[in-house]
């Protein structure tokens, strides 16, 4: 659109300061001279408006154009002294419709020649040569060459420049575009390995103890024995439809077990402590008041349960476990205890703390562990007010 401006004004000021001086020049010549001059230059003002409108190819009509223009500034030149400024204020002309350099600065050249011509067969054979009318359209000529070869070179530069900038944006983009796709694909795989940790994991680890547990015992304690196979049985169960959940879903995240989108976190985390202390003989202790909460939040905080609960049995030696969820203004809090053995909490490697610990900073919670050797250990889980209501 600015360069159609640009165009438009150009024409105007080629007519103002190019055309109308030369018939102006010739006002107080002959009639013959006058008419002649003045009808060629009415053919070269309607020439440019005409050639670019009619149908066909482009080229072929700004090629008539320019052929149109030569013949008509070398006629002025014969008729009209001075026709050098109509050749200079005619020269750009040549650079915007000529389609390239080499063939801009061969087209001017001609148009040069024209009006060296006209002008040469006007002052015949006993005129001066060169005049100054030759010298100043020479002069002209060779002055927009430069100028235009340069200006060529320095618009042929800034578009290689700016086809580097696209193609090294382009680059960019496609590096941008591989680095999300693979920070996509690594941050599903680490949720997907976070679940299965959380999920199948512990299940088949829980399988393993009892397994052990009811080898163990079945001569001296069947009964115990019965009670630990069938505990195996129903983690199995719970780990196959964890399993087909994630399947299901695509690794999108597993519904609270045994309960749909609207099920009570406090009948889920019950349902996990009673089996723990079925399965391990505990005294475990709860206080799970109903809070309503998003989905999302329910699973981090029967996760974080679940995991607490699986450290205690594998490494606390505990003999007590504390419960507690609380509903506060700021959020909701979950607090797992246990008197067992304790641990140094800077030393403590493993998957379990810190898969916590990003689950509930996706939620823009928290964990705090707080524990000793010799002084068992607190885990307190808080979830802020979004997920909760």
């Amino acid at each position: 659109m600015a360069q159609r401006a640009l165009l438009r004004w150009y024409a105007a000021l080629w007519m103002t300061f190019g055309l109308v001086p030369q018939a102006i020049a010739v006002w107080d010549q002959p009639n013959t001279t006058r008419s002649t001059t003045v009808s060629l230059l009415a053919v070269l003002a309607l020439a440019y408006p005409i050639t670019g409108t009619f149908p066909g190819n482009a080229a072929v009509r700004r090629y008539a154009f320019l052929g149109v223009l030569i013949a008509g500034i070398g006629a002025v030149s014969y008729l009209v002294d001075g026709a050098a400024s109509l050749l200079v204020l005619s020269l750009p002309h040549f650079w915007i419709l000529a389609g390239g350099p080499r063939r801009a600065v061969v087209l001017s050249g001609a148009a040069a020649v024209a009006t060296v011509a006209g002008n040469a067969v006007k002052q015949g054979p006993d005129g001066q040569i060169p005049t100054g009318n030759e010298i100043a359209a020479l002069i002209g000529f060779a002055a927009a060459a430069l100028f235009g070869l340069w200006m060529q070179r320095v618009v042929g530069q800034r578009d290689e420049h700016a086809r580097r900038l696209t193609a090294d944006l382009e680059t960019t983009q496609r590096q941008l575009a591989e680095a999300q796709r693979r920070q996509g694909a690594a941050e599903e795989r680490e949720r997907l390995a976070r679940e299965i940790h959380d999920t199948l994991a512990q299940g088949f680890a829980s399988i393993v103890v009892l397994a052990e547990a009811a080898r163990n015992g079945i001569a001296a304690d069947p009964d115990r024995s019965a009670q630990q196979l069938g505990s195996i049985e129903r983690t199995a169960r719970e780990n196959l439809a964890e399993a087909r959940v994630l399947v299901a879903s695509g690794a999108g995240g597993p519904a609270v077990p045994g309960g749909g989108e609207h099920a009570s976190v406090a009948g889920a985390l019950r349902r996990t402590v009673d089996r723990f202390a079925e399965d391990t003989g505990l005294t475990v202790t709860a206080d799970l008041p109903d809070v309503d909460c998003d989905q999302t939040t329910r699973i981090a905080l029967l996760r974080c349960t679940q995991e607490s609960l699986a450290n205690v049995r594998k490494h606390a030696a505990a003999t007590t476990v504390g419960v507690v969820l609380e509903h506060h203004p700021h959020g909701v809090e979950l607090e797992i205890t246990d008197d067992g053995r304790g641990f140094t909490v800077g030393e403590a490697t493993g998957f379990g703390l810190d898969g916590m610990r990003r689950r509930l900073a996706e939620l823009g919670g928290e964990l705090t562990v707080t524990s000793s050797p010799g002084d068992g250990t607190r885990v307190l889980a808080l979830i802020p007010t979004e997920g909760v209501t």
